[in-house]
């Protein structure tokens, strides 16, 4: 009786895991049955690199660039602002802060990982956006960097926990061994656990990079929508996901128009896919110095 329960719970994890990669498989297959048909009007180059996205217009343009542009400017910009305070957090947290500290911070930073990104998009369009117009003077609130403040401090949990957990990987003999020679706190933060730490540090930053370059709802809310390689960090744009989301609705199934936003899904997959490969391979190498396991 106990193996048929032991054989029916192996079926039935093996099922799971395998569903999980039915799915993904799933997606990328409709992924590129969706998208390779806009490439016999375009050419995958002109796609890419062309500066005007008009796909309603008459001929319809679809050149991409400004979009991949503006994801790259609010990423950029988001990781200016989540790469200081996750990984300052989570050295705080892991390395200086009492247990008071911890018992209020960590708390407030898992907060901050699970509130709705339509919460934080309502409060950049509606508090944020005009705070800065009128601040800085500009003619409309909202920009790209409006949209990287909020993709900042939307992905600083992500930033923050991820470190956190690279940190506690840092075996406590670095710590002893760096005291015993003289170093003192501060030297052994920055000369020995930050390196130890290194390659899991990155791996935070890497996925929380792919946590602002995904975003969706926030985007869409707060970048402006204006389909132009920007000039500054003040001009409004429509990243990658903003574009989907916003013409998708409106888009006839089966139109060229259809199919470039299910080109754009694809490359936006592939960037995406890429960095979380990178954050893997980064993670196993970090492991492995470690002498820990895979």
């Amino acid at each position: 009786m106990n193996r048929r329960k032991e054989k029916l719970i192996k079926w039935l994890f093996t099922v799971t895991a395998f569903a999980s990669l039915a799915f993904l498989v799933g997606i990328v297959l409709v992924l590129f049955k969706e998208a390779l048909p806009i490439f016999k009007t375009v050419s995958p180059k002109a796609f890419l690199l062309g500066q005007s996205w008009y796909p309603t217009a008459e001929p319809p343009e679809f050149g991409i660039l400004p979009l991949i542009a503006a994801s790259l400017w609010v990423t950029a910009g988001a990781l200016v602002i989540c790469v200081p305070l996750g990984v300052g957090s989570a050295l705080y947290l892991h390395e200086l802060a009492g247990d008071k500290q911890r018992a209020v911070l960590k708390p407030v930073i898992e907060i901050l990982a699970s509130v709705p990104s339509i919460i934080y998009g309502f409060f950049g369009m509606v508090v944020m956006a005009p705070f800065l117009q009128e601040a800085l003077d500009l003619p409309i609130g909202l920009t790209a960097f409006t949209t990287s403040v909020i993709l900042g401090v939307m992905a600083t949990p992500t930033v923050a926990s991820i470190a956190e957990d690279a940190l506690s990987y840092v075996p406590r003999s670095f710590r002893e061994a760096s005291f015993a020679v003289g170093a003192d706190r501060w030297q052994t933060l920055t000369k020995v656990i930050i390196p130890a730490a290194g390659s899991g540090i990155s791996t935070a930053v890497i996925l929380g990079m792919s946590r602002a370059i995904g975003e969706t709802m926030t985007v869409l809310m707060v970048a402006g929508g204006s389909a132009i390689i920007p000039e500054s960090m003040f001009d409004p744009v429509r990243p990658m996901t903003a574009a989907i989301a916003a013409e998708m609705g409106e888009a006839p199934v089966g139109s060229d128009h259809y199919h470039a936003l299910f080109a754009i899904a694809l490359i936006l997959f592939l960037i995406t896919f890429v960095f979380n490969v990178a954050a893997e391979l980064i993670s196993r190498r970090y492991r492995l110095k470690l002498g820990l396991s895979r």
